[in-house]
């Protein structure tokens, strides 16, 4: 078993409208760029590419496995957005990138990302283990009861908080990765909703 530090620095623009928190990078032998949503065959940058230009390709190096850096980092300072995980350190239980096998050793303070970034109103989870663990550190820091944790949106859907002296919105977002039984197109309908 494998114990990692996340290997990526938050990208948190100033003015940063919304966060995007996934669990946890998968091994870096699966990357084909440095930065989040980093594996070829996790469709999240496919899915921008529907929504904003029409084509699942546009984040993609044309006749290559990987994704255009400059290009995701243009468009996210452009469009405000940040992104980051809920997981700082985790534990691999299998040498996979499931998060069916990932336990979370030391989450996140997400109080402190958002810190940096006074206009974002918005979180995002990409996935379930994301989503189940956002749930667990908002509850905490918004002092519930372990017994009555902040209730689970459903996918596609969203509830709101005041929690880090701030009203927050928190939608939970089906998963970009393949492992995830949906179609392209019905991820980004659900994700499009979020820039409308």
């Amino acid at each position: 078993m494998t114990i990692e530090s996340h290997p990526l620095t938050p990208f948190l623009p100033h003015d940063a409208r919304m966060l995007f928190l996934g669990s946890f990078p998968p091994p870096k032998a699966r990357w084909s760029m440095d930065f989040f949503y980093p594996n070829w065959i996790n469709d999240f940058w496919r899915v921008m590419g529907l929504i904003f230009f029409d084509d699942k390709h546009y984040f993609e190096v044309k006749g290559e496995k990987r994704f255009d850096k400059g290009r995701i980092i243009s468009f996210a300072l452009a469009q405000r957005l940040a992104f980051f995980d809920t997981a700082i350190k985790v534990q691999r239980l299998k040498d996979n990138a499931s998060d069916n096998y990932l336990e979370i050793l030391e989450p996140t303070d997400i109080g402190g990302l958002l810190g940096q970034m006074r206009d974002c109103r918005r979180l995002i989870t990409t996935g379930g283990k994301a989503s189940e663990e956002l749930r667990r550190l908002l509850s905490i820091a918004s002092g519930r009861d372990v017994d009555h944790p902040l209730e689970l949106p459903a996918i596609g859907s969203s509830v709101k908080i005041h929690v880090f002296d701030r009203d927050l919105e928190w939608f939970r977002m089906p998963s970009t990765s393949r492992a995830y039984p949906l179609a392209l197109e019905k991820k980004a309908m659900f994700y499009r909703r979020l820039f409308e």
